[in-house]
């Protein structure tokens, strides 16, 4: 087997630096076990962010069990954890933490369920309840500052997500190839790098910025691994076009998405009277799940990376990572082979 032995890799005993991102709400078991057996890092979602918290454990304790029914290798559960003015986790987010935590007090899960990743916030609150879990701690930001406070907070890896990937981006936009060298010169833990990552020439991209893996989302949802979504969504995927995606204000701030009708719903509900928070929460996860579960294109709310306009075919997980690496390596010793005068 052809390797690139980076950090990443080396920590988490896996064979590729090659990464999926957290995506949902709705799951992502099936996807998840496909790229861990391909040698990747697969990551399983949260059911949702409207879940009464107790329920929403135990169903994702349920995502966690199925996984490891379905890989015997390493995987990662995302949990977004924005927190209050106060500093404090969210009851969801909290209650899907502690569900991974306890999670891995399980031998047999902890064999495979080794790395929690959090995102959409500092991860100070969520820290806190993941020291001593021995779990491998990944977080995802958006800016230098954001990973030199995550580092000192204790995190073990970071996913510098550059401003062209899909779902929750940021609202100061710094773009891949600008934030990917300054988070790699800022830090001395493990670097991914995510947004706009499509094919091994990505992968040599980002190992050239001092990077040690990648992330990808939208081109693994539009894979022949992902059951759990309805196939809708990556058909949708293969026919966007370079430059459709739109933004909207999501629950952490801005997210990339695909138009729908839905987007212009949820302007219309916004402004309507007795509207609260919870209730605008409620109606973006329904739509999103409604997008990635039921297929619905046009109700559905849409999260997709600007990589999507370049995405022309449906992959085969268990042959794309390994050729993602192969063709990295080739793009590595073509540069090599350079002249240099």
């Amino acid at each position: 087997m052809t390797r690139l032995s980076t950090r990443f890799t080396t920590l988490l005993g896996i064979a590729h630096p090659v990464m999926q991102e957290g995506l949902g709400p709705y799951k992502t078991v099936a996807l998840a076990a496909a790229v861990s057996n391909a040698g990747g890092l697969g990551t399983v979602s949260i059911p949702g962010i409207s879940e009464e918290p107790r329920a929403g454990a135990a169903k994702l304790r349920g995502y966690i069990e199925q996984a490891c029914a379905l890989t015997d290798k390493p995987f990662a559960v995302n949990i977004p954890v924005g927190t209050d003015k106060h500093g404090n986790v969210p009851a969801f987010s909290a209650a899907y933490v502690q569900a991974v935590v306890d999670a891995a007090k399980d031998r047999e899960i902890a064999r495979r369920l080794r790395v929690i990743t959090t995102s959409a916030g500092a991860p100070a609150g969520a820290r806190r309840m993941i020291d001593g879990s021995n779990l491998i701690h990944i977080h995802k930001v958006g800016g230098t500052r954001q990973a030199q406070r995550a580092v000192a907070d204790g995190v073990d890896m970071l996913i510098a997500s550059g401003y062209e990937a899909g779902g929750h981006t940021h609202a100061r936009p710094v773009h891949t190839f600008v934030l990917g060298p300054s988070v790699c010169e800022a830090v001395d833990c493990p670097v991914i790098l995510a947004g706009g990552v499509r094919d091994g020439r990505g992968l040599a991209a980002a190992l050239a910025m001092g990077a040690d893996a990648v992330a990808l989302g939208t081109r693994f949802v539009a894979s022949h691994d992902n059951p759990d979504w309805h196939a809708n969504y990556a058909a949708r995927i293969l026919a966007a076009q370079e430059g459709e995606d739109i933004l909207f204000q999501a629950l952490y701030g801005p997210s990339r998405v695909l138009p729908s009708r839905a987007i212009a719903e949820l302007a219309e509900y916004e402004h309507q009277a007795g509207v609260s928070e919870e209730d605008l929460t409620r109606f973006k996860d329904e739509r999103l799940i409604a997008g990635q579960r039921d297929g619905d294109m046009e109700g559905g709310i849409l999260p997709c990376g600007q990589v999507a306009g370049a995405i022309t075919d449906l992959i085969h997980v268990a042959e794309f990572i390994p050729g993602m690496v192969r063709e990295a390596i080739a793009v590595l010793d073509r540069l090599r082979a350079c002249r240099v005068d």
